[in-house]
């Protein structure tokens, strides 16, 4: 079944009708070729979703559909993961985007850290940062997720630990902390509605001082295992790693 995105203000609950504007009503008519009468889920982007009928192709360029069931799949984990990632190079930061959203991450702040190479300035930054919430919003059609997690502007590693300075828990994974007992007890501690952070550096890590800054500011340091894992790849396994044990 496709799945579609709207703002609250096109979902009209009194008249069990939702409006859909914009580029899904090209991609809905000519691209999917969907009949009339034929299903869609269609989110809000706040956790609500509704079950809909498309009614009819409006001439203002609009998709009107009926909602025929107002449902609740409770698709969306438990608890938020925020990932602070540091920027890495290439795109690679599309690629922790679309698997992140996948795995049910909450909102992504790309974070700018010492040993970060990419340089952004003020235009490109605007433009990339479009770009990841395009990507964002994609993988959470694709994944069927009831929101569509925000990319944040590049924030710097210490305006990042403000941010998640009020959150229940938060997690930096560390290559020279060998731990793993640690870890998993940090995991086990993770419950329903808690707010996480998870900080990963770019390519070459973080530096020791802003590790330890971090600790001291009562971020958790941990072990990801005994081998190296590409900054691609350590923000996406500790994702997992929570989103398993919070799983319904």
């Amino acid at each position: 079944m496709h799945h579609f995105f709207v703002s609250e203000n096109n979902i009209d609950l009194e008249n069990k009708r939702v409006y859909i504007e914009g580029t899904d009503v090209n991609h809905i008519k000519n691209v999917l070729r969907m009949k009339i009468g034929e299903e869609m889920l269609v989110s809000d982007g706040n956790g609500h979703d509704y079950l809909c009928e498309i009614e009819k192709y409006d001439e203002n360029d609009s998709v009107i559909s009926v909602i025929t069931d107002d449902t609740s799949r409770g698709v969306e984990l438990p608890s938020k993961i925020y990932l602070f990632q540091g920027l890495p190079k290439g795109d690679k930061m599309e690629l922790i985007i679309q698997k992140a959203v996948e795995l049910g991450v909450y909102e992504i702040i790309p974070v700018s850290t010492k040993r970060t190479v990419v340089k952004l300035n003020e235009k490109k930054e605007k433009s990339k940062i479009e770009r990841y919430n395009k990507i964002s919003e994609s993988a959470a059609k694709q994944s069927k997720r009831s929101i569509i997690p925000e990319v944040k502007g590049v924030m710097t590693f210490k305006d990042a630990l403000k941010y998640a300075s009020e959150f229940d828990i938060n997690l930096i994974p560390y290559e020279n902390y060998k731990d793993m007992t640690e870890t998993k007890k940090a995991v086990q501690k993770i419950g329903k509605n808690q707010k996480i952070g998870i900080f990963i550096g770019p390519e070459g890590g973080f530096d020791e001082s802003e590790v330890e800054i971090a600790s001291d500011l009562g971020v958790n340091k941990i072990s990801l295992g005994k081998r190296i894992l590409r900054t691609e790849t350590a923000g996406l396994m500790i994702i997992s790693v929570i989103m398993f044990s919070l799983e319904e």
